[in-house]
């Protein structure tokens, strides 16, 4: 028996003719069954490298095979083989766990392909047992955090790279989709191949077909060479897709092609050229309400999106906030070749309470600003400038239970404020400083100069109204 199995599960026996010649041909050992039961005796008689099972059999379905190697043995992949065109069951196979599926009828060269990258995923990881959640941090160590969403996230990941699904990141700007699509790659059988990151709004709109497929010399002035395209410098790898609801309609049609091919068109070429590459996606905006609001193509849409995996913001785990910034703190004392850079003990409790509206991206820039301001190489509240975070243009001064009016007060006075009356503030603009000046200091007089109710009226920190009361020289006075 040679070193690498793979078992071949369908009730028709010429069709598990077919596929034992195929792969002996490419020099590897094969067992077969016809029907769930044998399948699943087999798998632990054999231990195989890959399963390669039919959608239908007679005791049930390629799923069951699926579900019971995610449960039983994670490690070994399987490919599940569909009806043509049955795009929805090939997509309900890979969200059970399925590496990936090929359509019937059996495009030869593209299943010896996918046997190939499906057995370096196996090579390796032996009859191990499933990953704990030490072995999934492991696998995610460039992912920084502790938090529970983070623990889930880096448990997701490592199931992810086991499959070769196209899988769709949401998540908020800054959050890090990038760094998540990228660990996908690192851990899956496409690590020694490029993984080709591209910004879908970065790219002006007459130049994107030139730019994903590429074009030949002379298809247009100015190209005076033939140029790759990003899918075929990402061949045998992974195309990251980021921002990819700013794609154009006409280019979603091209890209949706490409995609259902296996084959991009340089323009002005004449032959499609193969491509195998695995797509993620990640757009900060709803594809759902893109979608509803006729910007981005349903079809396109269901290839993108055949998992869905959501990246928490910064604020749903802020148990990892002073992890990032010491992190954050030790690589830019690297860059800067300068002694360590150190939070005080107020600095670290204001980045902890703080929302972080721009994530992960927000706290690097508010972390190199304060390295630059502070004093001594340590940083102090002041020196971090965090902003006003609340919304304030709904925002009006709720009114609080105050003794009895000063003598010097009017009858309207008190008859306004016995009805509990308040005006309402205007717009909260932080880069505007002379109307955050006279926010904060209408908002001191309507409580009575009462700095605690007017942080809260605020929606900031008593800290942080401290620090702008002596920015601009307020007092009561």
């Amino acid at each position: 028996m040679t070193e690498q199995t793979v078992l071949i599960i369908d009730d028709e026996p010429d069709i598990r003719e077919l596929l034992e010649i195929t792969l002996l041909r490419m020099g590897l050992d094969t067992i077969t069954a016809g029907n769930v039961e044998n399948a699943l005796s087999q798998i632990e008689n054999y231990h195989p490298h890959l399963c390669l099972t039919d959608m239908k059999l007679p005791d049930g379905s390629g799923i069951d095979i699926v579900r019971y190697l995610q449960k039983n043995h994670p490690h070994i992949p399987v490919a599940v083989i569909t009806a043509f065109g049955s795009m929805d069951t090939a997509v309900e196979a890979l969200k059970a766990g399925a590496y990936d599926f090929v359509s019937k009828p059996v495009d030869l060269p593209k299943l010896r392909e996918l046997i190939q990258t499906a057995l370096k995923l196996s090579a390796g990881k032996g009859k191990q047992p499933a990953p704990t959640d030490d072995d999934s941090d492991t696998h995610s160590s460039s992912i920084l955090g502790n938090s529970p969403a983070m623990q889930q996230l880096k448990a997701t990941i490592h199931k992810l790279a086991r499959s070769q699904a196209p899988v769709y990141i949401h998540g908020e700007s800054g959050s890090g989709k990038e760094l998540v699509a990228h660990q996908i790659h690192q851990q899956g059988s496409r690590v020694k191949a490029p993984f080709v990151p591209v910004n879908c709004g970065a790219i002006p709109e007459n130049l994107m077909e030139s730019e994903f497929f590429g074009h030949k010399k002379g298809s247009f002035t100015g190209a005076m060479a033939d140029k790759q395209g990003l899918f075929q410098a990402a061949h045998k790898g992974t195309l990251f897709l980021d921002e990819v609801a700013d794609l154009p309609l006409t280019m979603q049609v091209k890209l949706l092609r490409a995609i259902q091919e296996g084959a991009v068109k340089p323009v002005g070429g004449l032959e499609e050229i193969p491509v195998d590459v695995r797509i993620l996606s990640a757009t900060h905006k709803s594809l759902e309400h893109e979608v509803a609001a006729g910007h981005f193509r349903q079809d396109l849409y269901y290839r993108l999106n055949v998992i869905k995996l959501k990246v928490p913001p910064l604020r749903e785990r802020q148990e990892d906030i002073l992890l990032l910034a010491d992190f954050f703190l030790q690589k830019i004392a690297e860059r800067w070749q300068m002694p360590p850079i150190r939070l005080s003990p107020a600095a670290r409790q204001e980045l902890g309470a703080y929302g972080f509206p721009g994530n992960v991206r927000e706290l690097e820039n508010v972390l190199e600003r304060a390295s630059t301001l502070c004093d001594n190489n340590t940083i102090q509240p002041d020196d971090l400038q965090l902003p006003v975070e609340a919304n304030m243009t709904a925002c009006a001064v709720t009114p609080h239970p105050t003794p009895s009016p000063s003598r010097g007060e009017g009858l309207e006075e008190k008859e306004k404020k016995s009805r509990g009356d308040a005006e309402a503030l205007p717009a909260w603009n932080p880069v505007d400083e002379e109307a955050e000046r006279d926010l904060i200091l209408r908002a001191l007089e309507q409580t009575r100069w009462n700095r605690t109710k007017a942080a809260e009226v605020l929606g900031m920190s008593f800290r942080q109204l401290r620090y702008r009361i002596q920015k601009y020289g307020l007092d009561e006075g």
